[in-house]
């Protein structure tokens, strides 16, 4: 079991470090064909395939100057045999939307789900969200840690 956790731990610190330098190779090899991706952008149904998921990274890419900054934060991972499910916060920092807005940096919520493969563990799932947090106008989206 310490070695599934290690090795989890391991792919899910490869996927920060290959978005950090914007490596999208070494980032869709971590992920399997038919990965299930649900970003904080349209649309609703998600990113279905490689190619739909590859497409959404680039252009999320395209949205910094330089490297990503990305951290993570508070993950947690569960096991059960071939497959390993793992929540945590990231900070994400230099987006140049996130600039346009008057805001530095964003904290979104991510759940990844892996399993091991003949390839070793790949990505089959993964999901990034905001909280939203609903008033008489509408609602916020949440993008900072409560105090």
């Amino acid at each position: 079991m310490a070695s599934a956790q290690s090795e989890v731990t391991a792919l899910l610190d490869n996927r920060v470090e290959a978005c950090r330098a914007k490596d999208i190779d070494r980032l869709m090899s971590l992920y399997s064909s038919d990965i299930v991706y649900f970003d904080c952008v349209p649309p609703l149904q998600g990113f279905i395939g490689s190619a739909a998921v590859r497409g959404n990274f680039l252009r999320w890419f395209d949205e910094y100057e330089g490297p990503i900054g990305l951290e993570t934060r508070d993950m947690d991972i569960a096991l059960s045999g071939d497959v390993a499910f793992a929540h945590m916060l990231n900070l994400d920092q230099g987006n140049l939307h996130l600039a346009k807005a008057g805001l530095q940096e964003a904290w979104v919520r991510s759940t990844v789900c892996c399993q091991r493969s003949s390839r070793g563990w790949l990505i089959t799932h993964e999901h990034v969200s905001w909280p939203f947090e609903f008033n008489k106008k509408g609602g916020n989206v949440v993008m900072k840690l409560a105090a």
